[in-house]
């Protein structure tokens, strides 16, 4: 089965982020089969604890008028931050890398009509899988624990 070339724009997100020192969860906001802007979760890099990978898209987005008809993809099922924020801005459909490692806030999502789609990407739940085994600190700081 061939990956969706969305997710595995998110991926390439995650994997930079990675690659700098962070954690490896990634994002892309779409629109017509366009890339309107792409992100990857900079906490570490920038050492400001809003900075989800989701939170970063957004902004590189910039003011795109009206997300009706958006899809957002992120690596990871999105915290309630990143949750909150698809809700505010009424994105009606996330598309999951993964929710193994981290369910994220599916019933949040839904409650307010946001379709959720899950890839279940064995290359995402390994990425995240790999990165909570060395660096569970950080994970845990991550989340919130």
């Amino acid at each position: 089965m061939k990956r969706d070339p969305f997710l595995a724009a998110a991926i390439e997100e995650a994997r930079k982020g990675l690659s700098e020192g962070g954690i490896p969860i990634g994002s892309v906001l779409v629109k017509d089969g366009i890339i309107l802007g792409r992100g990857h979760n900079r906490r570490v890099q920038d050492d400001d604890p809003i900075t989800h990978a989701e939170i970063d898209c957004l902004r590189n987005a910039g003011r795109v008028g009206t997300y009706a008809g958006t899809v957002l993809y992120s690596t990871l099922s999105p915290c309630y931050l990143c949750s909150g924020a698809v809700v505010q801005f009424a994105i009606k459909k996330v598309v999951l890398g993964e929710s193994r490692t981290f369910p994220g806030a599916p019933e949040f999502l839904q409650s307010h009509s946001v379709e959720l789609v899950d890839a279940d990407d064995e290359e995402c739940v390994a990425l995240m899988t790999r990165f909570i085994e060395d660096h569970p600190t950080l994970w845990n700081e991550d989340i919130g624990k």
